[in-house]
């Protein structure tokens, strides 16, 4: 008898929601050897909860949102279902706030985007047969109108928010961005060193008076 195992794998290619791995899937003889082994591609889940992404946009531009990538949804398997839900001119994760947008497939064009076009986009992928639930993703849009110049997106974030928009993790305890801290800390190390040079003056003072009194 010979059974056929995952002797190697690749990770997810996504941290959250539908991804792809490779496997190797070999032959195990009784003698514990490996034979025929062969490389398979086949989809993986990780957490179904993928958050908030922020993009901007200039008006005019085209823009496309995708809430399932190309490798997953076309690999052998179950086939999906696209539930699209807007929050108009609101960059949110309250599920409260949304309403239908009807729109079926895994991808919604805008051509061109327009101001009217600006909220969040909430895209839920379910198996079909079961109505599981494999991503929720937002999107938070907004649509720069044109007669705006200069206008950076990314310098309205927070630090916080910077991080999550391109996906890092923010610090345990951090309470803005390094150079930030650092200045902080350079700024009180220097109040520590007035504060002790001055001490010391004062403390000279006292004594010298106290030597002439007595």
């Amino acid at each position: 008898l010979k059974a056929t195992v995952v002797v190697n794998s690749t990770p997810c290619s996504v941290t959250c929601g539908l991804g792809v791995k490779q496997e190797q899937l070999c032959e195990v003889s009784p003698a514990g050897e490996h034979r025929n082994c062969s490389l398979v591609r086949s989809r993986c889940l990780s957490d179904w909860i993928c958050g908030l992404r922020h993009l901007s946009v200039p008006e005019g531009k085209p823009l496309q949102l995708t809430c399932l990538s190309p490798d997953a949804a076309s690999l052998e398997g179950p086939n999906f279902g696209y539930t699209w839900k807007f929050a108009q001119g609101l960059i949110t994760t309250n599920d409260l706030l949304f309403h239908p947008f009807r729109n079926p497939s895994r991808s919604l064009s805008f051509s061109p985007a327009l101001e009217s076009h600006s909220g969040t986009y909430r895209c839920d992928v379910q198996v079909l047969s079961s109505f599981q639930l494999v991503k929720r993703i937002y999107f938070g849009l907004r649509v720069i109108p044109s007669d705006l110049v200069d206008l950076d997106f990314q310098k309205s974030l927070t630090w916080e928010q910077q991080l999550a928009a391109n996906g890092e993790e923010v610090p345990a305890n951090a309470t803005g961005p390094p150079e930030h801290r650092k200045g902080f800390w350079e700024k009180q190390w220097f109040y520590e060193v007035v504060l002790g040079i001055g001490s010391g003056v004062i403390v000279g003072i006292v004594f010298s008076l106290g030597l002439c009194c007595l």
